[in-house]
């Protein structure tokens, strides 16, 4: 192996951008490359339907594999099927890497690298998703349809190893954990925004298009990351949180009685 050699597989590691693009064949547009460039311990990403998230994320799953021997990345859905989805969309990046995908022998829907990290994608239930520790990478497809049952008991996997968490979803009404995080998810997130009309490969006439025939409740939620409440809700958040007094003290400061 040369010095050359060395450099370069060096480069590949330190550097995800750079890594998707000469060794997966994977050519991030520019709010993409300010993902990869951006994303850290704990992120949140609120984007447009249809600008790559899925395919985006897995290719990062994959430097992350690539880049850290023995590491576990845990990807978790809505269904088994979207995380099937994912993992797939990842295996076609492995192949890039001249590397045939296999399972890891213990879970269905997995990768296993040669140097011993492992790609697992989940199922949509907390009930059977249990047994899984040190993670170096959690990350939930579709986070706003995942159930808040099912991230509460996926969370503690992070807890001995001190992984990173990233969320990424199009708005799904003002409910869930992905809602929250967003909105009151504190400094330690790094929150990513991507609407439609910053990704080149939506026109300007299809927005136009999709603007004039769906209700603006609809066109802000799935191409502008606009949270909106739903349908069943008896008050809007909104008109809830401006009558909100901060001087006045809760009756029941410990819970109910």
């Amino acid at each position: 192996m040369t010095a050359a050699d060395i450099t370069t597989g060096l480069a590949h590691t330190l550097d995800p951008v750079r890594f998707v693009r000469e060794c997966l064949n994977f050519h991030p547009d520019e709010p993409q490359t300010r993902f990869l460039q951006a994303a850290g311990h704990r992120v949140i990403l609120n984007c447009t339907r249809q600008w790559g998230k899925s395919t985006l994320c897995a290719a990062a799953a994959v430097h992350r594999a690539f880049a850290s021997p023995g590491a576990l990345i845990v990807v978790a859905s809505p269904t088994e099927r979207q995380s099937g989805e994912f993992i797939r969309k990842a295996a076609e990046f492995v192949r890039n890497l001249e590397i045939k995908p296999r399972g890891d022998g213990y879970n269905e829907v997995s990768i296993l690298l040669p140097n011993g990290s492992r790609i697992v994608g989940l199922p949509g239930s907390h009930r059977t998703i249990r047994g899984f520790s040190a993670l170096s990478l959690l990350i939930l497809d579709e986070a706003a349809l995942v159930p808040d049952e099912l991230y509460l008991a996926l969370r503690p996997m992070l807890a001995v190893s001190r992984g990173d968490l990233w969320m990424l979803s199009t708005p799904y009404g003002k409910r869930g954990f992905f809602y929250r995080v967003w909105t009151d998810g504190g400094p330690h997130w790094n929150r990513i925004r991507v609407p439609a009309t910053e990704c080149p490969r939506i026109s300007h006439e299809f927005l136009a298009e999709e603007r004039a025939e769906s209700s603006p409740e609809y066109f802000n939620q799935e191409y502008m990351c606009q949270f909106h409440a739903t349908q069943d809700a008896l008050f809007d958040e909104d008109t809830v949180r401006r009558r909100l007094d901060p001087g006045i003290a809760p009756l029941f400061p410990n819970g109910a009685p």
